[in-house]
C-alpha cells in the first residue's frame, strides 16, 4: 500500500469526504520532500499538492514518482482548496488536530464554512510508524553518514579542546559527508557536563579524565538518525567504567526485550530493572527510546507510561543512561528496526568503553 492509498484508507475509516496536510512531516511523506509551506489534499479517487512558486518545480520533479498533482497557487492557499473542495463536493474533511496552528485551521474554517472537520488524530502517525523497506534504505544512509563522521571526529577529540569547538566541526563533518541536515542540535558534553541529558555544548574545556557524550543525528531525504555514544579522555576511573558496563548492560537489556507484539513499557522496564538491581535505577531520568524517522520523535515511546505496543516497521531508540549531578552521566543509545524477519539494530559503531 502506497502512502496515497494509506491516507485514502484514513478518509475511508473516518467516513470522511478528504484529508488536509500541512505539517512538514505529512506533507513529506506524501510529497517525498519539506516544503516550509503548502496543503497536500488526498480524496478518495485523487491527491493534490499546492504549493507557491518557491516548491513548483521541486514539486513537480517528485510528482513523477509520488502521483501527487502539483496546483501552484496564484494569490493564497486557501483559495486552491476552496476551489478543490467545490470540485469535488467535499462537505467533510480530516484534518491534522494534534498539530495544526488555532489561526490556521480558522483560516480553512472561514474559507470553508460549508465544511465539516474531522480530526486525524494518531491514525497517519500509527501508519508513518511503520516503516517501508524504501524508507529503511534511507534511514541506514542516515546513519552511515553519522557514524562516519563520529568516528572521523574522535580523531580531534582531546584535552584542550571545547564543546563547542568539537560540536561545531562535528556538524561540519556531517555536512562533509553528505547529511542534508541535523536531525536535531548536536549534543556534545564533558566533564560534570555530562550529567545533563539534553546539555547545550558550551566553552568547557576537555580535560585528561573527562567522558565526553556525544548525542547526534544526520539526516538524508528527510529521514533521521540518532545515536549516543560516550567516551573517556586519556583515561577512566574504576567507578567510571563500572557505570559504563552497567549502562551497556541495561542497554543491551533493552534490545533483546525489543519485539513485535511487546508492551513498550516491558522495553523500558527491561532496561530500568538492570539499573534498579545496582541501585542505580534514581539516576535513569528519561525514557528509555522513541521512534524515529521523518521527525526525530515519532511514533511510539518506550516509557513506564505508554500503552502502545511494539509492531513490526517499527523503527526506535534504546538508549538507557545514568546521570551523576556534578560528577559524570553516561548515555549509550542504538536505533532498531523490527523487520518482519526481525529485529535489526541499524547503529554500528562499538559500544565498548573507548579511551581516546
Amino acid at each position: 500500500m502506497n502512502n496515497i492509498s494509506k491516507c485514502q484508507q484514513i478518509i475511508k475509516d473516518t467516513g470522511a469526504d478528504a484529508l488536509v496536510l500541512c505539517n512538514e512531516a505529512n506533507m513529506h511523506y506524501l510529497c517525498g520532500f519539506s516544503p516550509s509551506e503548502g496543503i497536500v489534499l488526498i480524496t478518495p479517487d485523487c491527491a493534490y499538492h499546492i504549493v507557491d512558486s518557491r516548491y513548483t518545480e521541486t514539486a513537480q520533479n517528485h510528482a513523477t514518482k509520488t502521483g501527487l498533482t502539483v496546483i501552484e497557487i496564484t494569490k493564497f492557499f486557501t483559495d486552491e482548496l476552496t476551489a478543490l473542495f467545490e470540485k469535488h463536493g467535499i462537505t467533510s474533511c480530516v484534518f491534522e488536530d494534534e498539530t495544526i496552528t488555532l489561526k490556521r485551521f480558522e483560516t480553512f474554517k472561514s474559507a470553508s464554512p460549508s465544511v465539516e472537520w474531522l480530526p486525524l488524530g494518531n491514525r497517519l502517525m500509527r501508519a508513518r510508524n511503520c516503516k517501508e523497506m524504501d524508507e529503511i534504505v534511507l534511514m541506514k544512509k542516515a546513519n552511515e553518514i553519522a557514524e562516519k563522521s563520529f568516528l572521523e571526529l574522535l580523531n580531534h577529540v582531546q584535552s584542550g579542546k571545547t564543546e563547542k569547538e568539537l560540536a561545531a566541526y562535528f556538524d561540519y563533518l556531517m555536512a562533509k559527508n553528505g547529511s542534508h541536515g541535523l536531525s536535531f542540535d548536536t549534543i556534545l558534553l564533558s566533564g560534570a557536563h555530562t550529567s545533563m541529558p539534553h546539555g547545550v555544548p558550551g566553552d568547557n574545556v576537555i580535560k585528561d579524565g573527562d567522558f565526553v557524550l556525544f548525542d547526534f543525528g544526520a539526516t538524508y531525504e528527510g529521514y533521521h538518525s540518532d545515536m549516543t555514544r560516550t567516551v573517556a579522555v586519556g583515561s577512566a576511573t574504576d567507578e567510571m567504567r563500572e557505570a559504563y558496563d552497567l549502562v551497556l548492560i541495561a542497554q543491551l537489556a533493552g534490545i533483546k526485550a525489543l519485539n513485535a507484539g511487546v508492551p513498550c513499557k516491558d522495553v523500558y522496564k527491561a532496561a530500568y530493572d538492570v539499573l534498579d538491581e545496582k541501585g542505580m535505577a534514581q539516576y535513569f531520568r528519561h525514557g528509555l527510546g522513541h521512534g524515529v524517522g521523518l521527525e526525530i520523535h515519532e511514533g511510539y515511546n518506550a516509557s513506564p507510561y505508554s500503552s502502545d505496543t511494539y509492531e513490526v516497521g517499527n523503527v526506535t531508540s534504546i538508549e538507557p543512561g545514568i546521570y551523576l549531578p556534578d560528577k559524570f552521566g553516561i548515555r549509550i543509545e542504538d536505533v532498531c528496526y523490527l523487520s518482519p524477519r526481525g529485529r535489526e539494530n541499524l547503529s554500528t559503531v562499538t559500544k565498548e568503553l573507548i579511551v581516546l
